[in-house]
């Protein structure tokens, strides 16, 4: 590795600096800060769970996060979603139980019981929407607020249930186009802006891409599940429809191939979108987990092909200087540590030419959160010190925790990541 340390060392110097969760200098006031996977709590609580996994550190630190996770209301049904509330406490909570089998089972009963019953209302809520011929909010279908995130969820949890075929007869659903004023538009067209509140920058809403609040996150869902064997009719062809539309709007750079953020109502009627290889190519919109995305569905829909592509057009974004002059920060949202968390999960299931040059290039990746040759405790204090922001997405805990999956001394089994739709598939692959 190009850094002076083994990764792990970061994952732990990072967790030695958040053992409490009641330390003042945390912002334990924040009332987000003990349910929000995403900022809080659950986050850091995971990154403990996963050195306790990987024998680095306690277990009973882990226990001590999750008690302050678990230690007042959960908030469930319409006001929770799979990163605050009850689907994320829920989430972590799987996590620890995958790795010590019988732990928490009382509490993950009710949360999985309040979690299926949400399941439930949305989807209803969902159909009724479409019935009405109304575009959905991005909030309805993507993997931070909606049917995707709890749909993973309920993938690891109750592969088998009906709640989770209702999800995906909802997602197949949503891939079948809408034709409001007479204009046809995919069914995840949302009426607003990317920010879910209406904008003048768009007129007429938009078609988002995303992982994070698009329409990949739903394709990454499908072919996680078909790859679990957990399959409705419509699935495949609903992945082949995402695949479809999101060639149509791939463009070919000198950099490699380059998928655009959203379209806008104007750029879909003109049938053109310019895209900028100054754009960052990270998970939560970007080339990284769009090439995460594509590579699940070409294995689901055994696309070799598609396949080759994805993974050539992740190996382009992580040459081209300018999509990697775009990253500024070390975050796993949208920084290097999503990218080298990325390039390590698409290694994984890439063939071996292709897995053996992204492996080179992750520790290049995690060589840039902090100054090279610098002790691991200096990093962990740097990405520490912006208290405001210690939890998963875009805080301390996230970067350690992709640090953690990119080295040697992880555990192999581990679905931390099933939040983020980059997890392996159920069996390894060819």
């Amino acid at each position: 590795m190009s850094l002076a340390y083994e990764s792990h060392e970061l994952a732990v110097a990072v967790a030695d600096l958040l053992t409490h969760p009641n330390d003042p200098s945390l912002p334990i006031h924040q009332p987000w800060w003990r349910q929000s996977l995403a900022l809080g709590v659950p986050g850091i609580a995971l990154l403990h769970v996963e050195l306790a996994a990987a024998g680095l550190r306690p277990w009973q630190r882990a226990h001590h996060w999750l008690a302050a996770a678990t230690s007042g209301p959960v908030t469930a049904g319409a006001d929770s979603h799979p990163f605050h509330g009850a689907p994320a406490l829920a989430h972590v909570l799987a996590c620890a139980a995958a790795h010590q089998p019988g732990t928490y089972a009382r509490a993950l009963d009710g949360l999985d019981t309040a979690i299926a019953a949400d399941a439930r209302r949305r989807v209803h809520a969902a159909h009724a929407r479409i019935d009405a011929r109304k575009l959905p909010a991005l909030a309805e279908f993507d993997a931070i607020r909606g049917l995707t995130g709890v749909g993973a969820y309920l993938l690891r949890r109750a592969p088998d249930g009906p709640e989770l075929r209702a999800v995906f007869q909802y997602l197949v659903r949503l891939t079948q186009p809408l034709h409001p004023d007479g204009e046809v538009l995919p069914g995840w067209w949302t009426g607003s802006s990317p920010s879910g509140r209406a904008d003048a920058r768009f007129p007429g809403g938009h078609g988002n891409s995303g992982m994070a609040h698009g329409i990949a996150g739903p394709m990454a869902l499908l072919a996680l599940a078909a790859l679990h064997g957990v399959v409705v009719d419509g699935q495949l062809t609903a992945i082949s429809t995402i695949c479809a539309w999101l060639d149509r709007w791939r463009s070919d750079t000198d950099g490699g191939p380059i998928w655009p953020y959203w379209i806008t109502r104007p750029q879909l009627r003109a049938d053109h979108a310019q895209v900028l290889r100054t754009q960052r190519p990270s998970w939560c919109y970007g080339t990284a987990g769009l090439a995460r995305a594509q590579q699940l569905a070409a294995l689901a829909l055994n696309d070799p092909v598609r396949r080759a592509a994805a993974d050539g057009a992740l190996v382009c974004a992580l040459a081209d200087l300018h999509q990697l002059a775009a990253t500024t920060d070390p975050s796993l949202c949208h920084g290097y540590a999503g990218l080298a968390h990325i390039a390590h999960r698409v290694a994984a299931d890439a063939l071996p030419d292709v897995a053996e040059h992204l492996r080179a290039l992750v520790p290049r990746l995690l060589d840039q959160i902090g100054p090279s040759g610098a002790d691991p405790r200096r990093t962990a204090a740097a990405l520490v010190s912006d208290a405001a922001r210690p939890g998963l997405l875009e805080g301390a805990a996230g970067v350690a925790l992709a640090a953690l999956s990119c080295s040697t001394a992880a555990t192999a089994s581990s679905s931390w990541d099933a939040c983020l739709l980059t997890n392996r598939p159920a069996h390894p692959l060819t």
